[in-house]
Order: structure tokens, then C-alpha cells, then sequence
């Protein structure tokens, strides 16, 4: 079949996007779902800093690429073998996890290796591409899912089935978003009541993981950022207190909470923000980040606090979730009213309108934004 999806043919071009167009929505040839794969209407796929680094260079991938990674749809076609069926809606998850490797077998489907092996090289789990242009070359997958296509085939490890009651564009924050941030809080810094934490960077994942610390009984919640509208949607989401990032936030977080947060999570992705986290925390807690630097850049810490402090310095990648077990797990908790996640979305756009959405998303306008297909 043929469908539009949004290429990147080169990174690292000038900004303004809207205006330098790195992305290209372009019609493509799409070969039908083999064994263990879904062909996939996609309804809705939200903008993420992890499409962002891409399209600036600071996180290289084979080009070009079919870009996007975070999404919702419905089931066209299923192969042999997948245990979906036409109609199901999905939700994709940007790691698909095989199931039988080591880090799978243990829980820990992130970190599944062929998954990673897939994505680094931008194929499926199965091997190879599923896109081919006119002119015969083949567009490489971000993270298994591309959706940023009208149509995409996924692996369906890439796919978690939900209820068709949850409208696409909601459901599309939860393959991403709401899995990394809320996860992070649930998972990797597991927020307890009574804890005081902090959250550093307020986009979509970061808001996310602020609505997990207070759903999880946190009793003080600063949200940190430069932007002052997403400190101000921190607040009415149930930030205790909001503090502007750069300059004299770290001083403001300890004088907060009596000498530094119990759990501080760092989603920006920037290594001295990560710092300004950990600087943040009190002696005996946790920080954790889950945002993706520059693969060069360096993070110089105290080595004596992690010993002498018992201080935890943790990664979180994918949450540290399970998607098949969080994503139906998170929505309950979205129906209940305990995670409104509804309130990220900030924008809906088209497709032609990806260039300019990457610019909003570039300069901090956007809290998450979707392109509705």
C-alpha cells in the first residue's frame, strides 16, 4: 500500500524548522505485516524530545528515517502469530521488547537487547524495513514504530492492547510520556507518601512524573523549569511549590524541603541540569534521570557523597516500566482521575504541520503536542 509519513533526510540542519523543513512528508511504498508484525492505522502520534534529538544531530540514527515513536491506533492487519486482531486499538511502545532475552526473562523489557540491537541499526524487531520510497531506497524506523505515517507495520512486542473507549490522542501520551515519567516516579525513584520531591524539566514526561509523585502520596512536590507557563500548569496539576530553573533553583529546593528532596527526577536531558538534580538531593536519596543528553557529554559529581551520603544516582529508561503490564495499569489510574493526562496536550496538529511543531517544541512553547491522522 501507499501512505504519507514524515521523513528526516538529514540532521543537524538550521533552525527555524518551519522554515528549513528537515522533515519531508512524503508518500511511501508500505510492504504488508509478516509473522509477528501489525500493520497499524495510526490515529494520533505525539512530538517528543527523543524525535527532536534526531532531527538536531545530538543523537545520531541511519538516515533517512521515518520518524516518531510515540502513538495510538487501530489494528488493520495482523500476522501469524500475534495474538491481535483487526479492530484491536493499540498502544505502541518505543522498545519492543522480545521476550526471551536475559534483561526480558528478569522484568526488565527496557533493556531487551535485541530490542536495542533493532533500534540502533532502525529496523523492526524481525529484521529489515517495511518503507520504500519511489526512487527504490528504504527509510530506516525510529524505535520500531515510525508514526508518523498514516499507516506503519510494528512488531507486535511493539503493541499493548486497550480498551477502545480512550480516545486516540490520549492514548498516544501513554507510549512514551506518561510511561517515562510516571514510570520513573513509580519505578525507578518509587515516591512513597510522605516524601518530598522534585522535578526538573516540565514537558510532557515531566509532568507526568509529577502526577505519579502526587498520586503516590508525595507530601512536597517542586516543579523546576524556565519557562513560566509550564511552572504555572505545574502548580494547578499539584505542584506544591514552583521554582524558576537556572540560578539559585538548587538553594530554593533545599530551603523548601528542609536541606534537599527525598527524590529528584531530572527529564531535561541536559547534564548540568542533571547536576543542579543531584545537588538538589538530600543525603541518604535518590535522584533520577531520564532524560538523554549529548552521548559525548561528561558528568563530573562528588565521588565522596555517593559513599558517604549513601546517595543513589539511577537511570530510567522506558519508566523502568513493563509495557504490557503499565500501559493498561496507567490508564486505570487516568479513568479514576489520578493521573489526568489529558491536560499535556497542548496541541493538535496535522501532518504538514510537523516542522512547525518541532520549532514549539524546540523553544519550550508545547507541553505535548499530537499530530492527529
Amino acid at each position: 500500500m501507499r501512505v504519507r509519513a514524515a521523513v528526516l533526510r538529514e540532521s543537524g540542519g538550521p533552525e527555524p524548522y518551519a522554515e528549513s523543513r528537515p522533515i519531508e512528508v512524503i508518500t511511501l511504498h508500505l510492504d504488508p505485516p509478516g509473522p509477528g508484525e501489525l500493520l497499524v492505522r495510526v490515529r494520533a502520534a505525539g512530538l517528543c524530545h527523543s524525535d527532536l534529538s534526531v532531527i538536531n544531530g545530538s543523537r545520531p540514527r541511519p538516515l533517512p528515517m521515518a520518524l516518531g515513536h510515540e502513538a495510538a491506533g487501530e489494528v488493520v492487519e495482523a500476522g501469524q502469530g500475534t495474538g491481535f486482531a483487526p479492530g484491536d486499538h493499540v498502544v505502541l511502545a518505543f522498545v519492543p521488547s522480545c521476550g526471551d532475552c536475559e534483561r526480558c526473562v528478569a522484568g526488565r523489557p527496557a533493556l531487551c537487547g535485541p530490542g536495542a540491537a533493532a533500534n540502533g541499526s532502525g529496523t523492526l524487531l524481525g529484521g529489515g524495513m517495511r518503507f520504500r520510497a519511489d526512487d527504490g531506497t528504504r527509510p530506516y524506523h525510529h524505535l520500531g514504530v515510525s508514526a508518523f505515517a498514516e499507516h506503519i507495520v510494528v512488531s507486535a512486542r511493539s503493541a499493548v492492547k486497550i480498551d477502545p473507549d480512550i480516545p486516540f490522542e490520549i492514548a498516544a501520551l501513554f507510549g512514551c510520556a506518561v510511561l517515562t515519567g510516571a514510570g520513573a516516579a513509580r519505578y525507578s525513584a518509587q515516591v512513597q507518601p510522605g516524601e518530598s520531591v522534585a522535578v526538573f524539566g516540565l514537558g510532557g514526561v515531566g509532568l507526568a512524573a509529577l502526577l505519579m509523585a502526587r498520586a503516590a502520596g508525595a507530601s512536597t512536590v517542586v516543579a523546576v523549569d524556565v519557562v513560566s507557563h509550564k511552572l504555572e500548569l505545574a502548580t494547578q496539576l499539584g505542584a506544591t511549590h514552583a521554582v524558576a530553573g537556572g540560578e539559585g533553583a538548587v538553594e530554593q529546593i533545599r530551603e523548601l524541603t528542609g536541606g534537599g528532596a527525598e527524590k529528584v527526577i531530572d527529564t531535561t536531558g541536559v547534564a548540568p541540569v542533571l547536576r543542579q538534580a543531584y545537588d538538589a538531593t538530600r543525603s541518604g536519596g535518590t535522584t533520577v534521570t531520564v532524560g538523554l543528553p549529548d552521548g559525548q557529554a561528561p558528568l563530573a559529581l562528588p565521588a565522596l557523597s555517593l559513599v558517604a551520603e549513601e546517595r543513589t544516582l539511577r537511570g530510567s529508561y522506558l519508566g523502568s516500566c513493563v509495557p504490557r503490564r503499565d500501559v493498561p495499569r496507567f490508564i486505570e489510574m487516568y479513568r479514576s482521575g489520578a493521573l489526568p493526562v489529558d491536560r499535556l496536550l497542548s496541541h493538535r496538529i496535522e501532518l504538514d504541520e510537523i516542522n512547525e511543531g518541532f520549532d514549539r517544541l524546540h523553544g519550550g512553547s508545547a507541553v505535548r503536542q499530537v499530530v492527529l491522522l
